[in-house]
């Protein structure tokens, strides 16, 4: 269950400039049905740059529901050039917080006021250059970059020195090829079910066979972190020599063929 601000309840139940404006100067999109989350901006602008009006429509959780009118009031009132200023964390802020996998709804208010923006001043979407890699935190590719060069050499090595990839995660696979691209080899994290599903393979295939080879075998019971709880069964059962099986065999192999870092432990 999400720990969502008053802030955030509020505005998901009673949000603020929702529906479409007929006249409007501009409009901005972000997100796709497809992937879930979509968000529509309308911005009424005058001949000063001042926002007079602005409304949403928008298909998705309470949080972007939440993020888009909250947005609506930020900018109303501002002056374009202030308003091009907002972030994505300056809307997470406004809200009193999101939770972090539900940064991407805050990532959507502000690309959808940015698309807005960018058919105001007709200007041309970014190509390659210094394009923004992280819309969490608004952290550019020139920026991941100078992280690099000066040591990082991890996902979390460059989360730690710009913030990248501390949102929703949906940069990881673009740091990923960054670090590639200056000849840093890495792997992106297993996820929980993808971690525990190659623990379980790995104790199928390459442990429990051997296991059997005198009577023994062994059961998956639990897996916290990098922690993987086992139970030894058969001849391994109450063994002398359990505590080295584990350790020694168990333990090296799915540290071989899974992760580096798993401890094992006996139930």
């Amino acid at each position: 269950m999400w720990d969502y601000s008053e802030k955030v309840k509020e505005h998901y139940k009673n949000p603020k400039n929702v529906g479409s404006i007929e006249d409007a100067t501009t409009i901005g999109e972000a997100g796709s049905l497809a992937c879930g989350d979509a968000l529509k901006l309308y911005l009424k602008i005058d001949d000063n740059g001042i926002i007079q009006d602005a409304k949403f429509q928008t298909f998705g959780c309470g949080s972007a529901v939440a993020s888009s009118s909250v947005l609506t009031e930020m900018i109303i009132g501002k002056h374009i050039n202030e308003a091009k200023k907002i972030t994505n964390q300056d809307i997470a802020d406004e809200l009193g917080g999101l939770p972090p996998t539900k940064m991407h709804c805050s990532v959507m208010g502000k690309e959808a006021l940015t698309d807005a923006l960018k058919i105001y001043f007709k200007d041309e979407r970014p190509k390659d250059g210094n394009k923004i890699i992280c819309n969490c935190f608004g952290v550019s590719k020139n920026e991941i970059i100078d992280a690099v060069k000066n040591g990082a050499k991890s996902l979390q090595d460059i989360q730690d020195a710009t913030h990248a990839g501390a949102g929703c995660g949906r940069c990881k696979g673009n740091l990923i090829k960054i670090l590639e691209e200056n000849g840093i080899t890495q792997k992106e994290p297993l996820t929980p079910v993808q971690f525990a599903l190659k623990v379980n393979e790995a104790l199928e295939k390459h442990i429990s066979n051997e296991l059997t080879k005198d009577n023994g075998g062994i059961e998956l019971i639990d897996i916290k972190d990098k922690d993987v709880y086992v139970k030894l069964i058969g001849a391994c059962k109450g063994c002398c020599n359990s505590t080295a099986t584990l350790k020694n065999f168990v333990e090296a192999k799915l540290r071989e063929l899974v992760d580096p870092e798993i401890q094992v432990i006996e139930v």
